[in-house]
């Protein structure tokens, strides 16, 4: 099971930028189809941004598209989330999930997690 670390989170304003990484672990990166998801407290994970293992696709959840951006370095096992134009409703715990090839839009469909990292957005 590939192993998955994020970075990146911290303390912004409304309107910043900010750019979370995920690392994995293990030699089948480029095969995985890597997704972002990102869980505020009282409520449920909730999908945000994936890139296909199979033709590099991209998807977005509708609450960030068009101001955030996935994309992948397979030479450094690492999948990014850039995210602009940051506002309050985008504080969360943001982690990393990894699953063979395909995007699925539900949690229960990743088996890899990363342990997640916070995120706040200031008003």
């Amino acid at each position: 099971q590939v192993q998955l670390v994020e970075s990146g989170g911290g303390l912004v304003q409304t309107g910043d930028s900010l750019r979370l990484f995920c690392r994995a672990s293990g030699p089948i990166f480029s095969s995985l189809a890597m997704g972002w998801f990102r869980q505020a407290p009282g409520k449920e994970r909730e999908f945000v941004a994936a890139v296909s293992g199979s033709d590099g696709s991209t998807y977005y959840a509708d609450s960030v598209k068009g101001r955030s951006t996935i994309s992948r370095d397979n030479a450094k096992n690492t999948v990014y989330l850039q995210m602009n134009m940051v506002k309050p409703e985008d504080t969360g715990v943001y982690y990393c999930a990894a699953r063979n090839l395909y995007v699925n839009m539900q949690p229960a469909h990743y088996p890899s997690w990363g342990q997640g990292t916070q995120v706040t957005v200031s008003s």
